[in-house]
């Protein structure tokens, strides 16, 4: 019962965010990632699994979604290793750094590939920042779970044998609640993504030179998505500017680089609204960036999560490996992969 009545609580928690004039829950690592994770969950297409599409999925993914900045603290070499998966530096030409940089076209297949090229070409690896590896591990990861949601799901449904049948349900309800969290986690880095100062050199206070006489405070970046926002944020207004689903062809790599470079684009206006005083007080042409950067991240993580789903179909899982489309149709009883044999 304790259980039921949080959930209830998260979730008119949630959706006091569409009654609300403003959201004030502290800078964007709090409120804008939740809104992110709320407005794509509520957004999702139908034929994603019945429990992703509810009240409650939404206000935990919301939550969730704040993790990777509520992780920080924890020591080294955690803190270090993963305080550099919140961004990528890259300069006005969409390079890493600088000239010597790849672009997000060019990432080598592996982060490790990616630390050694930015090392070869005298670049420092922890300036840099590895966004766009921590948002393709964070789909990939979320893959897993639904094709391992999928085979136990369909197992569960057919199991005659009452033993075996409880433990599917158990482990399906396990992997419920474990992709609610991943979604959450991917939620974040999809929105660091939408963060101009998150893929930018000039990520507090414009960086060299400085044609436009840019400002170069070192407020730059806590006070938009700090104060700024907190006072202008609102669900219905991000909702309202989301773009329409597209996860046709989706590729994963390509995706998070279109999104990371698309992002970029937005730098200089974002610089040149900030010398205008747009974000000051609760300056509409301000709100109106606001709610368009967070509709651009919850509606990258709504066709994220879509296309992990959709791909998760054609999956194999578990050890001896099953494939999920055999399994789904009753050819292939996945009992010792889904359990293991020791």
């Amino acid at each position: 019962m304790k259980r039921q009545v949080k959930r209830l609580m998260i979730s008119a928690a949630a959706v006091m965010l569409v009654a609300a004039p403003a959201v004030h829950v502290g800078a964007w690592g709090s409120s804008g990632h939740r809104v992110i994770g709320v407005a794509a969950m509520r957004h999702l297409p139908g034929d994603l699994p019945a429990f992703l599409r509810t009240a409650g999925a939404a206000a935990d993914v919301g939550e969730y979604s704040r993790e990777p900045d509520r992780w920080k603290g924890a020591g080294q070499p955690h803190d270090r290793e993963r305080d550099t998966a919140h961004f990528v530096d890259m300069d006005d030409q969409g390079r890493v750094m600088d000239a010597r940089g790849m672009t997000m076209a060019e990432l080598p297949r592996l982060k490790s590939e990616y630390d050694a090229a930015l090392t070869r070409a005298g670049l420092d690896v922890d300036k840099a920042g590895y966004l766009p590896y921590a948002v393709m591990d964070a789909w990939q990861n979320l893959e897993r779970d639904f094709a391992y949601w999928r085979v136990l799901t369909a197992a569960e449904a057919r199991e005659a044998d009452p033993g075996k049948q409880a433990w599917y349900k158990a482990d399906r309800e396990r992997r419920e609640a474990l992709i609610l969290r991943d979604i959450g986690v991917l939620s974040h880095y999809v929105g660091d993504a939408s963060q101009p100062h998150h893929t930018t050199i000039h990520f507090n206070g414009w960086a060299g030179e400085n044609p436009e006489g840019f400002t170069t405070s070192r407020r730059t970046h806590g006070d938009f998505e700090g104060a700024f926002t907190s006072r202008v944020l609102r669900l219905d207004a991000v909702e309202a500017a989301m773009a329409p689903p597209n996860v046709e062809g989706f590729d994963l790599r390509a995706r998070t680089a279109a999104q990371l470079n698309a992002t970029l684009a937005t730098v200089t206006p974002f610089y040149r609204l900030e010398k205008a005083g747009a974000f000051k007080d609760t300056d509409p042409r301000g709100a109106v960036f606001v709610a368009e950067r967070l509709a651009a991240g919850a509606s990258e993580l709504r066709d994220f999560v879509t296309a992990a789903w959709r791909v998760s179909a054609g999956s194999s899982v578990g050890w001896p490996a099953v494939k999920v489309a055999e399994v789904e149709a009753g050819r292939v009883d996945p009992w010792v992969s889904m359990i293991g044999d020791d």
